[in-house]
């Protein structure tokens, strides 16, 4: 057992420069060597039990989440979730969620083409979780705490109400959250994810839990560091700068 887990984020499988890509074929191989080498993934639902519990994590796991629901989710990540047992949680911009019929899709964002309610019922019937994302994908930090509760709260209902099961887990868009949001989210949530890089731990906040944004494992010998003894040193490293910058840039 472990004091640590690794939450893995992706957001589009594709081949593109954009910081939210990733692409599809170093994904396969990489979810292939982690299951090879004897890993297995938990629910983030189940990693927040254990981290609520101050119980260890299961030796060789790791989490796996996608924020936004991109359609590439469904046609190139299912396919190798599937062929390893292994399990995700998606988190969804749901949309007013007026029209969830199995040929609906999720609302354009930036520009990608999104997942259709059909696709995600049929991920959901295999054992992937779900999460909301909010309605349309704001800063929740220049809402106000009105228009951020309406946001998240409402994005759980569409997503409950489509898939009839309840939704547990949320991550905050861009990853900020002011103490409003915090709130609401600790009120509606059983856990949340923001974007610090980092590793979860039972010390760490519940309704703000830190991952390990894919773009730092962007490439073949980055992306074996998860089944390293390096990897928290070499988040540690990569969170340093991250943060500084952030810092001077009043974010």
């Amino acid at each position: 057992m472990t004091g640590f887990i690794p939450v893995l984020t992706f957001h589009s499988l594709d081949d593109g420069r954009a910081p939210t890509s990733f692409g599809p074929a170093l994904f396969a191989r990489g979810m292939e060597t982690l299951a090879l080498g004897g890993y297995r993934t938990i629910s983030l639902a189940e990693a927040a039990s254990l981290a609520a519990a101050k119980r260890p994590f299961p030796e060789k796991s790791f989490v796996i989440t996608f924020d936004d629901g991109y359609r590439n989710v469904y046609e190139k990540a299912f396919p190798v979730l599937a062929e390893y047992s292994f399990t995700a949680t998606v988190f969804l911009t749901t949309g007013d969620g007026a029209r969830t019929a199995d040929g609906d899709r999720l609302p354009e964002l930036f520009g990608g083409e999104m997942l259709s309610w059909g696709e995600i019922r049929i991920m959901n019937d295999a054992g992937v979780d779900f999460g909301a994302h909010t309605l349309t994908h704001p800063d929740l930090t220049q809402l106000s705490p009105e228009d951020a509760a309406r946001e998240i709260a409402a994005s759980r209902g569409v997503i409950e109400r489509a898939l009839g099961a309840p939704v547990a887990a949320f991550a905050y868009p861009y990853g900020k959250y002011d103490a409003h949001s915090l709130a609401i989210t600790r009120r509606e949530f059983a856990c949340a994810c923001s974007d610090e890089l980092g590793l979860f731990t039972a010390s760490a906040n519940l309704h703000a839990i830190p991952r390990v944004d894919a773009f730092y494992l962007r490439g073949e010998r980055l992306f074996g560091l998860v089944r390293s003894p390096g990897l928290p040193l070499y988040i540690l490293l990569r969170s340093v700068p991250r943060t500084l910058r952030r810092r001077l840039a009043g974010v």
